[in-house]
């Protein structure tokens, strides 16, 4: 029973928002969270390896680690466009940014810092950029006429069905990363209780780097189909 508890204690725990620091600007008192500042550690990392794959490029005699940067380049444009289409090529860097912060905020927890991902109010955010970067490729592709009587096909009837969609689509993106992300922190716990040392860290690999990935694919896969639907 004791384990059970210590269990239940650290899942809220992690469903706590805790506050690093805080700033006054004038009047007003702005609290940071330890999602945005583990975010501003990933977006960092990003930006330094970003830097060394991308310094001193050319266009012969390349070095391996340009060779690297553009195989990584072009495979993460192919499995992105492919979600998208031809039509939707334009949206490609943004899945990929996407893709690539989600990723590593899974996998930073091998460091000892608590995802991002475990922060509802940061899977929720990026769902509502992603749903509104949807809707507008619909309004570019098909005039704001066209994007409010998408909502009555295939038939008038469905209306309210597809407005009710506007709220639906973003919430089962931001339920999704973030119940899965949770999930697999509960299972780890749970490893840990009954079975050796060893096996848990093997399931950590696992679940921080493999399920991380993973979960990354599958929001910015979602978010790719909506695009392509939107603008068909």
């Amino acid at each position: 029973m004791d384990k059970i508890e210590k269990i239940a204690e650290e899942i809220l725990e992690q469903l706590e928002i805790k506050d690093v620091f805080s700033f006054t600007v004038g009047d007003v008192t702005v609290n940071v969270a330890e999602s945005v500042v583990v975010s501003w550690i990933v977006i960092g990392a990003v930006l330094v390896l970003s830097l060394i794959l991308t310094t001193g490029l050319k266009v012969k005699n390349i070095s391996r680690r340009q060779a690297l940067a553009e195989w990584l380049v072009t495979k993460g444009e192919e499995l992105v466009g492919g979600m998208v289409g031809e039509e939707g090529r334009e949206y490609v860097p943004y899945l990929l940014t996407v893709l690539i912060y989600i990723g590593f905020s899974n996998c930073i927890g091998l460091f000892g810092f608590k995802p991002p991902t475990k922060d509802l109010n940061v899977t929720a955010a990026l769902a509502i950029m992603s749903i509104v970067l949807v809707q507008a490729a619909a309004i570019r592709r098909k005039s704001v006429g066209g994007w409010i009587k998408g909502f009555t096909q295939p038939v008038a009837l469905v209306t309210p069905i597809n407005i009710l969609e506007l709220g639906i689509k973003p919430l089962s993106l931001c339920m999704r990363l973030f119940g899965n992300v949770l999930g697999a922190f509960v299972i780890m716990e749970l490893l840990k209780v009954v079975v050796p040392a060893v096996l848990p860290a093997a399931f950590s690999l696992y679940f921080d780097l493999f399920d991380g990935f993973l979960q990354a694919y599958v929001f910015v896969f979602l978010t790719g189909m909506y695009i392509k639907e939107a603008i068909e």
